[in-house]
């Protein structure tokens, strides 16, 4: 996958890190104690805008997450600590997944122990292709990942930054797409099938590891207006974050 785009300002990087927390996150975190956390990785292993965008779809979520950057440079690191105070751990898009990977195997193990003790995990395009195993964190039991470009029938067959059409629980909606994974459930597999690409293939899953619980999207239903603009893109949706938002909800769920 090739690494998106994604240029902020200074102005609007700023709004970004107040919102966030930034440098005054233990501030932040003491102004929202009463919500549940949301550890989202920030570092060289994602695409530059990819982190904070998810961060904003979190908060906008109606669990009404506090969030933190976690990884390389930030003030929290990705530790077995950090993740002991979180409800979810986001993985955001990024570039490679092996180049991604060489910068995250040292967390597998940490990883793996937050979603299998209860934690969940939420994976965006890169971060989709990361639950897998070889290589990945190995949170998928029973689903496997690969690139909806070179699927049969597929309707996209270039890594460029286009949309896609897919059906949501059954209704047509579209959303920002770059390279983005293609789930199989196998047969049997205790899983949640969200969304639906033209060539019926999954492209939204939610499904359990251990006692935890992992939600996994291929397109990128985060992007705000700024990425398609940047991308000269349109959706003919409008810009909304419900999907992302159902995503989030239904991971965190417990039926």
């Amino acid at each position: 996958m090739n690494r998106r785009r994604f240029l902020l300002g200074a102005g609007a990087a700023a709004g970004v890190l107040a919102a966030l927390g930034g440098a005054a996150g233990a501030g932040y975190m003491k102004l929202s104690g009463d919500r549940p956390l949301a550890l989202v990785y920030r570092g060289p292993a994602a695409c530059a805008g990819c982190s904070e965008a998810v961060a904003a779809l979190l908060r906008g979520a109606p669990s009404g997450f506090r969030t933190e950057f976690c990884g390389p440079g930030e003030q929290v690191a990705l530790s077995a600590d950090s993740l002991a105070g979180a409800s979810v751990y986001a993985q955001p898009g990024g570039g490679d997944v092996r180049q991604a990977w060489r910068r995250l195997r040292g967390h597998a193990e940490e990883v793996r122990g937050f979603v299998h003790g209860g934690g969940n995990y939420l994976g965006f395009c890169l971060g989709a292709y990361l639950a897998a195993a070889d290589p990945g964190f190995g949170l998928l039991a029973g689903v496997g990942v690969e690139g909806y470009i070179y699927s049969a029938e597929a309707t996209v067959h270039d890594q460029d930054d286009t949309v896609v059409g897919v059906d949501w629980r059954g209704r047509r909606r579209h959303m920002f797409f770059q390279d983005g994974a293609l789930f199989r459930p196998k047969p049997g597999t205790p899983v949640t099938v969200l969304a639906t690409y033209d060539t019926g293939g999954a492209a939204a899953v939610v499904t359990g590891y251990g006692s935890g619980r992992v939600g996994l999207v291929g397109p990128h239903p985060e992007a705000d207006r700024s990425w398609y603009d940047d991308a000269g893109l349109s959706n003919p949706d409008g810009i909304q974050f419900d999907l992302g938002h159902d995503l989030i909800e239904s991971t965190l769920r417990r039926d």
